[in-house]
């Protein structure tokens, strides 16, 4: 009997424990019941919550599952505490007039339906939609007094998302390049919103069947190339954006039925693919400039064309083959818009642009192209205007071979394409063709004639000499012992030179080099300005001296960085003045400076008001960091002025820009491509200040917006890692940081795009981006390109399945021999595994750094201040010695470590799944 009692008694502190455990329920639904007005039917505290109409529960937890109130005209709010209804799948509050904020439903892992649309709900929190794995529908249409907000990346946790319905949600910014992420999606409506940029290149082979983005407020751009293969779709709304370009093919897209294109800048002929729709009923083309024949629909399609277009004629049929010639020309460009808009008619001898016709106004006898800034290829069909004379296309961004077909114009006597970017064989012409081909870098590479093919001179002539081999071969030779000679007595010459610098660095002491220990920690490299006697010190010095008397409106930096007035950085930018201007960021414009003795200097100019909160930060970020770090692969901060609203840093000057000018903006810029080895030694200078920030310094960094625009080249194309406004600290014994999301599309780890949680395996991810650009010449994100060669990392990780691949990768203006296609071969294995998607497949930073450096030619000193005694002051004592040198150096801290026992090591262990060619051994 006792038995029994104790039995009972545990099954009575059992209930009561259940009844506590499931009474948050109870308490979150009276809570709702008290913000609803007027209160739903049968919805009374009198009575359990579970017996309410519209209430759904689990009868074996008493836990709510479903809360549907659509149509019920209620007014009132949801209460924060909805969060904590852990069992709840579907809520459904459509169509009535709720406001306020709406509630985070973050971590509500059943949650499956959320129908919020048709409400006057007022902002959404950062958190709303984090950690819903099971999210399969979400509708938030129909809520324009929202407050701006933008579609979170951390959606792609959600990856059983059905359908998606935003429309008139006040969303704004871009649509995220994340739809990799659903393989289930089927409905994308999201118009009547402010998103900006283009169509994202995962939208590519998507399921969406459903795809509504129209009348956005200032207009989607681009092209909308990917649609063709998004095979699944079925309505197609599109319209009233600023969409351009042509219409894609689209005979994969056999379901659409509606496809709603009007009122954009879509140019070129309507395929036929688009006709031949099986399933087509309704199409709109009005308000655009499409071009060629007028379409034709099957019978049964709606079709609305307008009179803004411009077909050739005013039906259905053929345009005249000269006409049609030269929208085929047109299409080569990708049908600019200034063709498209002068182009018009049935007749291209009417007043067409930039065409003339023989004086009897038939026949096309001379095109002038040349500087309309044009991409794309030069097309074959000029070869159908068989009266062309002449025919200038220089001075654009033409890429692609010359058409051999060019070749069967016999009245031909003028073909210009110089200042393009052409490449491949010069076809063969008539002598009677005045043929220019002048700065294309490219053009005429693979002729290998004994007397070399002059194409790849850029003269323009076509002759080859094959008999002349003989005479080549000994010119070759005399060529090679004259060669030889030179470098001997260049080489003598410079061991001369380097010998008399050491000497004379040897007799006279260098002032400022290191004051004390404490304030060496602050100081840059000395090489980093070698214009100062004294180096960086001389500048701050100089900076300090013409500041004096100016400390009162400004407080000296912490940490023993220097406080500069606003007077001297207006006399050295001349007032700030437009010529001096290096460059605009998000929060301020660079300035050039220049010192009395030369020495130049760069000044970020930031005014708060306009930084914001964010900012601020950034600014006390740049601060906070580059006072605690230094190292030869990082940009030294020289000094900051506080006035007023101005917020002013200064930098050491880098007079080679950024990577991003050198690797995209060459041409424009005048520039001479990089060459292999200037690549590969700029990618081993980041990886060694990246690990530098890691795991090398006394405190270990996250820089978080590592990109080529931030990598900045001095005048020996070395580098150094800028912008430190987004640096986290990573503390020991804590794996990751959750921060607000920042950095840059194209270069955002997975893992911290979805979460918001960083490690150091953020940045290692953008170093495998950097990689990938250094690599192949071509951006992260490239709208230009085909939607599914759009994103590098996505594009390049599927070359890497296919080693053969690579070499069709690689940028073409490096045209690598045997050894160096080795070494990049190389550097994109390590590309591919920095950017795996798991962040534990990632290496650390100093096995990328073991990687690049034996491919680095290690005795190549980058200036005679950097050789010389590894810029250590050689009346140092050894500790302050070994100080300096492992900050300039980033090497791991060994000796560190016999005194420091959290000491991190620079060669890390070999993640798990890494391939068998990552065995090298600290080669730096």
């Amino acid at each position: 009997m006792a038995f029994h009692h104790h039995y009972l008694l545990h099954l009575l502190l059992l209930f009561t424990y259940l009844s506590s455990t499931f009474s948050d329920d109870d308490n979150v639904m009276f809570k709702l019941l008290s913000s609803l007005s007027p209160p739903p039917s049968t919805w009374s505290t009198s009575q359990p919550f579970c017996s309410w109409k519209n209430v759904n529960c689990d009868k074996s937890t008493n836990t709510v599952t479903s809360i549907n109130l659509d149509s019920l005209s209620l007014s009132g709010s949801l209460p924060p505490e909805i969060t904590q209804l852990s069992n709840l799948k579907s809520l459904s509050v459509q169509k009535n007039k709720l406001s306020g904020p709406l509630p985070s439903f973050s971590n509500m892992s059943n949650l499956a339906q959320l129908f919020l649309d048709d409400n006057q709900f007022t902002s959404i929190p950062q958190d709303f939609l984090l950690g819903l794995p099971n999210l399969v529908t979400l509708s938030i249409s129909e809520n324009g007094k929202l407050s701006p907000w933008e579609i979170p990346l951390y959606l792609t946790e959600s990856t059983n998302l059905g359908s998606f319905y935003g429309s008139n949600a006040s969303i704004i910014g871009v649509i995220p390049d994340f739809f990799y992420a659903f393989p289930n999606l089927q409905n994308l409506r999201l118009s009547y919103n402010n998103l900006t940029g283009s169509l994202p290149a995962s939208l590519g082979g998507s399921e969406i069947r459903n795809l509504w983005l129209n009348n956005q407020l200032k207009g989607l751009s681009g092209g909308i190339n990917v649609i063709g293969s998004m095979t699944q779709l079925s309505q197609v709304w599109l319209h009233a954006n600023t969409f351009s370009g042509s219409i894609p093919d689209l005979s994969k897209c056999e379901s659409i039925f509606d496809l709603q294109l009007r009122d954009n800048q879509f140019t070129g002929v309507v395929p036929e693919s688009v006709m031949s729709l099986t399933k087509l009923l309704n199409i709109t083309l009005q308000n655009n400039k499409l071009q060629g024949p007028m379409p034709e629909f099957k019978d049964g399609v709606k079709v609305n064309l307008g009179s803004t277009n411009s077909f050739c004629k005013d039906s259905p049929g053929p345009c005249d083959p000269q006409v049609a010639a030269l929208l085929d020309v047109a299409g080569g460009f990708g049908y600019p818009m200034s063709l498209a808009e002068s182009w018009k008619g049935n007749d291209a001898c009417k007043s067409w642009s930039f065409i003339s016709c023989d004086s009897a106004g038939k026949d096309v006898i001379v095109v002038t192209l040349g500087k309309r800034g044009f991409s794309g290829t030069i097309s074959p069909a000029f070869a159908n205007l068989t009266s062309l004379r002449s025919l200038l296309l220089n001075g654009n961004n033409l890429t692609g071979t010359i058409p051999e077909r060019l070749t069967t114009l016999r009245n031909l006597q003028v073909l210009d394409v110089s200042n393009n970017n052409l490449f491949g064989p010069i076809p063969l012409f008539p002598p009677s063709v005045k043929f220019t081909s002048t700065d294309n870098l490219l053009l005429g590479k693979n002729i290998s004639t004994g007397g070399g093919g002059s194409g790849s001179e850029g003269s323009g002539s076509n002759s080859g000499s094959p008999g002349e081999g003989s005479g080549s071969k000994r010119r070759s030779a005399a060529g090679m012992i004259a060669g030889v000679v030179i470098a001997v007595v260049l080489f003598v010459l410079v061991v001369l030179f380097v010998s008399y610098k050491c000497y004379i660095k040897r007799r006279h002491k260098r002032f400022g080099r290191v004051e004390t220990p404490e304030k060496s920690n602050e100081m840059v490299k000395p090489s980093v300005v070698p214009s100062v006697v004294g180096g960086s010190n001389g500048v701050l010095s100089e900076l300090q001296s013409q500041s004096s008397g100016d400390h009162s409106e400004i407080p000296a930096f912490e940490n023993g960085n220097v406080a500069i007035s606003i007077q001297v950085l207006r006399q050295v930018t001349n007032n700030f003045g437009e010529e001096n201007i290096l460059g605009r960021g998000g929060f301020g414009v660079v300035y050039k400076g220049e010192l009395h003795d030369g020495t130049k200097i760069a000044v970020k100019r930031m005014e708060s008001g306009a930084m914001g909160t964010k900012g601020m930060k950034e600014f006390q970020a740049e601060i906070e960091v580059l006072t605690k770090v230094r190292h030869r692969h990082l940009v030294a901060l020289l000094g900051s002025c506080v006035n007023g609203n101005e917020r002013l840093l200064v930098y050491e000057y880098m007079p080679q820009g950024t990577l991003t000018q050198h690797l995209f903006e060459w041409r424009e810029l005048g520039y001479e491509p990089l060459s292999w080895t200037q690549r590969v030694m700029i990618a081993l200078d980041v990886a060694r200040g990246v690990e530098y920030l890691h795991s090398l310094a006394q405190q270990s960094f996250i820089h978080r917006d590592l990109k080529p625009s931030n990598i900045l080249l001095g005048d020996d194309i070395r580098a150094k890692v800028a912008d430190f406004g987004l640096v986290r600290n990573a503390p020991d014994g804590k794996y990751s940081v959750e921060t607000r999301l920042a950095g840059t599309f194209g270069y955002l780890a997975p893992e911290y795009a979805a979460t918001g949680r960083v490690t150091t395996k953020v940045d290692v991810y953008a170093f495998g981006v950097v990689l990938m650009e250094i690599i192949t010449g071509r951006k992260a994100l490239d709208e230009t390109m085909p939607d599914e060669r759009s994103h590098l990392v996505t594009w390049f990780r599927r070359v890497l399945i296919n080693k053969d691949n690579v070499r069709k990768a690689i940028d073409s203006t490096l045209n690598p021999d045997d050894d160096t296609y080795e070494s990049i071969s190389k550097v994109a294995e390590l590309a591919g595994h920095c950017t795996a998607r798991e962040p534990f497949q990632r290496p650390d930073m100093g096995h990328a750094v073991n990687v690049l450096g034996p491919l680095v030619e290690q005795w190549k000193p980058t200036t005679h201040e950097d050789d010389d005694s590894y810029g250590i002051d050689l009346d140092m004592s050894l500790p302050q010695a070994l100080q300096r040198w492992q900050a300039d150096e980033g090497t791991s801290r060994m000796f560190d470590d016999f005194s420091i026992s959290h000491s991190q090591s620079s060669i890390p262990s070999k993640p798990s799944g890494f391939a068998d060619t990552f065995n090298s051994t600290d080669c730096r």
